[in-house]
């Protein structure tokens, strides 16, 4: 793990509230060059609204959000062409499209060429297709869906179609990767092979913000992991000390914590995304 004075990315202080309920509530947490950080907590704990915080679905109450020192703007397409991409807790791909045409969406981002180039069709428009085209292959095959590239998304198995998700979300070359629920439906031997894709992303220089209720699978991959209850971050650390934490062991019995801000539950929240 390397780790730079300047954190890749750094949350301070967001919090997010939808009327008078508090989905997340003064969360700080930052993110190094090269690090897998987990978040983990109990249903209705405020992750995945969080998520929405740090890439621009939702525009946070308050605090700041910056990556690579910059405040990032509250605009999804801004957030991915600045340099953080996602995957989303219910798979979002396009169906009808080819798998190959789904990582192909994911490049947008990085094509320089406008709407007369397309049009034309000139020498510079078929240039960018083609690199377009050679990146979204070199995906395939770094997530093993290479020999799926001409297939319909929606005709992939489940664990292929989260590799797709995140293969779409690498092609717009992101300097940090969020990962909601990677393994959700997963059976223990896609679980393993989606832990060793997370390190090897990792290992291309990508670091990684990975919300999952497998415990097995955060405490196998993370560097640290962060612990949400009721929008609250209740302790930090790496995995002996969540795993002693009083509190943690707390919430997940479903008792509650003394001195916490009731949240939206994310069941609610998602359906807003």
């Amino acid at each position: 793990m390397t780790t730079t004075a300047t954190p890749l990315l750094e949350v301070t202080g967001v919090t997010m509230r939808f009327g008078g309920l508090t989905a997340v509530n003064d969360v700080s947490l930052t993110v190094g060059e090269g690090e897998i950080i987990g978040l983990i907590g109990p249903n209705g704990a405020g992750k995945t609204t969080f998520f929405n915080c740090l890439t621009g679905l939702y525009v946070p109450t308050e605090g700041a959000v910056r990556y690579r020192g910059t405040l990032l703007p509250p605009k999804p397409h801004l957030v991915t062409q600045a340099g953080v991409a996602r995957t989303f807790q219910n798979i979002r791909l396009f169906a009808n499209m080819t798998v190959l045409e789904n990582v192909l969406v994911g490049r947008h981002t990085r094509t320089k060429e406008g709407i007369f180039s397309a049009i034309l069709r000139g020498p510079g428009y078929h240039r960018a297709e083609a690199e377009s085209r050679e990146k979204a292959m070199e995906l395939l095959a770094f997530t093993g869906l290479a020999d799926k590239a001409d297939h319909l998304a929606r005709n992939l198995p489940y664990g292929e179609q989260r590799k797709l998700e995140i293969a779409r979300a690498l092609a717009s070359d992101p300097g940090l990767l969020l990962l909601d629920e990677p393994t959700a439906g997963m059976n223990p031997q896609e679980t393993r092979a989606a832990e060793e894709l997370v390190f090897a992303i990792r290992d291309q220089g990508v670091s990684i913000l990975v919300i999952e209720h497998d415990m097995r699978f955060i405490f196998n991959l993370c560097d640290r992991t962060a612990v949400l209850v009721q929008g609250q971050k209740i302790v930090e650390g790496d995995r002996e000390t969540v795993q002693n934490d009083e509190r943690v062991i707390t919430a997940y019995l479903g008792a509650p914590l003394e001195g916490t801000t009731p949240a939206v539950a994310e069941t609610v929240t998602e359906t807003d995304q």
